[in-house]
């Protein structure tokens, strides 16, 4: 299990650290972020002084490393944008996404736990085909998309529900609906799969030899057993809603980091972007992380890998 516990934690490190190269690479390509700051008219003299001030002018392996040392310290710099740090940024936008992520992750699992169970139920006939159609609309629809749609059903023509903002918890509905269905698919069809699997099991027929209810068998036996890798893709489906977050915030007029890190990249606010994406990459890995050992530790057979 120690060794399994350090290959994981070596991954997710080098994973990480990949991540924030990249990032860190494309926002310096994309453009002259001292041009970005001091405006199209500014002089060139007052764009190199900008680019020395901000450290700009040194090669770009030692700004990562410079940056890269500071936020091992708890150093995310000073936003351009803001000016203010960025840690604080983050830290008063945090909240709402990570209560977006809640909500979502706690819809998904309502929605799809069920389904997969009656998918499992009905294998093969119509009933199991139409749940089928849920997982794949769930995967083909973008979220902007079904975002707007919801936006105009049920906030411009029904007027049910607020279409921008969160001034209450009617708020979190369509935006946690929208990164839901996103997770949906996965769940349900790890539900529908595992349920099938112990439906056919020996200790589930030993079960309705016993003469058992149809009820303590499916949810007492084969979901028991069913589930135990559900929660495992629920913690990394959680990273993905966390980092959907992004658009659904956008569409939704929503202040969380999301929004944050799409408006700082609009205005090339780099020390934030980099803060942004340093905190999705280190959510999923976590979540990705704690999703192997809760697998190693409910399934032996992973441990000895």
């Amino acid at each position: 299990m120690i060794g399994y516990l350090l290959r994981s934690l070596v991954l997710a490190l080098l994973v990480c650290l990949t991540v924030l190269v990249i990032s860190f690479t494309l926002s310096h390509i994309g453009g002259n972020l001292a041009i970005n700051l001091a405006g199209p008219d500014a002089s060139a003299e007052s764009i190199a002084k900008l680019q020395h001030e901000l450290g700009l002018d040194r090669p770009l392996p030692v700004q990562f490393l410079d940056w890269a040392n500071r936020a091992a310290h708890g150093d995310l710099g000073d936003s351009f944008l803001f000016h203010e740090k960025v840690s604080h940024l983050i830290a008063t936008h945090v909240p709402m996404t990570f209560t977006l992520g809640i909500v979502a992750i706690a819809i998904a699992l309502a929605v799809a736990l069920p389904l997969g169970i009656l998918a499992a139920l009905h294998e093969g006939d119509g009933i199991d085909m139409a749940i089928g159609l849920v997982a794949l609309a769930g995967q083909a629809l973008p979220s902007f998309w079904l975002g707007l749609m919801l936006i105009i059903w049920f906030g411009v023509d029904l007027g049910w529900l607020p279409i921008s903002g969160v001034d209450d918890w009617t708020g979190y509905i369509l935006p946690a609906f929208v990164l839901a269905f996103v997770a949906i698919p996965a769940v349900l069809r790890l539900t529908r799969s595992g349920m099938v699997d112990a439906i056919r099991s020996d200790y589930v027929r030993t079960a309705r030899a016993k003469g058992l209810s149809r009820a303590s068998i499916v949810l007492k036996h084969a979901f028991r057993n069913a589930a135990m890798p559900v929660v495992a893709v629920a913690a990394v489906q959680l990273g993905f809603i966390l980092g959907g977050s992004v658009v659904v915030e956008v569409v939704f007029n929503i202040r969380g980091v999301g929004y944050l890190g799409w408006e700082s990249i609009q205005k090339g606010d780099f020390p934030v972007v980099q803060a942004v994406v340093l905190l999705f990459a280190v959510i999923f890995v976590v979540l990705t992380l704690l999703a192997d050992l809760l697998g190693a530790a409910l399934d032996p057979r992973l441990r000895a890998r």
